[in-house]
């Protein structure tokens, strides 16, 4: 009798695969990344990996994966992030110069819809980044809806669980702006995805799109949270979340 195996077996296999596959891809920029603090664990290593195999929160990973990209510039987290959300989206894209006829959504060609310019336009997001309320306003451009949750407004519980839920469900995403020393990283605010969540070590999973600084990290919860609940300078208000959904969805 031919022995069968269940269809996670393989979807960890493939994954395992994947991961692979990325670190050797970036290998070359990871080796030149700052060095991690105690309280954080690299995705490239046997604790990070077991992290990502064992989540049960986990749909957005392949998705951003597959369309990941590096910031183009030192204040273009936010826009990185957006293009990778648009991208795992599959929304129709505009067409990328550089590639042809192919349509994609890039750093460079986001800004191309006229409504992008209201919100802020892409000289000033080179200069100084932009607030938690110019990242939702920009997604908004596009056939999304954008939540915002700032810090303040969220207990840690309430902060855990909007964080899961999204990450159980496909066809959403969540972004994450916070103050990089909060989580014993270089200095200032910070926009990325994430990616999963690993519940017996309380642990998220950042890809940070800062991939010449930091590689993609776990970090607890509660960790996360305090970052979150740092002031904006710009802004004047904390930092926070965005829920990323189609437009055809309702906002949780």
């Amino acid at each position: 009798m031919k022995k069968r195996f269940a269809p996670q077996y393989f979807f960890l296999i493939f994954l395992q695969a994947f991961v692979f596959t990325v670190c050797l891809h970036t290998g070359k920029q990871l080796a030149q990344t700052l060095a991690l603090s105690e309280n954080l664990i690299h995705l490239n290593s046997k604790q990070g990996e077991t992290y990502l195999f064992k989540s049960e929160a986990r749909t957005d990973y392949l998705p951003l994966m597959l369309h990941f990209v590096t910031q183009d510039n030192l204040a273009y987290c936010g826009v990185a992030s957006i293009v990778m959300v648009l991208n795992a989206l599959e929304l129709s894209a505009p067409i990328a110069p550089e590639y042809g006829s192919f349509r994609l959504f890039t750093q460079d060609n986001f800004f191309d819809h006229p409504n992008t310019e209201a919100v802020i336009t892409a000289e000033t997001v080179s200069r100084m980044g932009m607030t938690l309320k110019q990242l939702a306003q920009l997604l908004e451009s596009y056939p999304v809806q954008a939540q915002v949750h700032h810090g303040e407004d969220l207990t840690l519980a309430e902060f855990r669980r909007l964080i899961v839920e999204n990450l159980e469900q496909e066809n959403n995403f969540v972004l994450v702006n916070y103050l990089r020393s909060t989580i014993e990283q270089e200095r200032g605010g910070h926009i990325s995805p994430l990616a999963a969540y690993h519940q017996s070590s309380d642990r998220v999973l950042i890809l940070d799109v800062a991939r010449y600084k930091y590689p993609p990290v776990w970090v607890e919860v509660e960790e996360l949270w305090r970052a979150t609940q740092t002031i904006d300078r710009v802004s004047g208000k904390t930092r926070g979340l965005v829920l990323v959904n189609p437009s055809h969805q309702s906002v949780r």
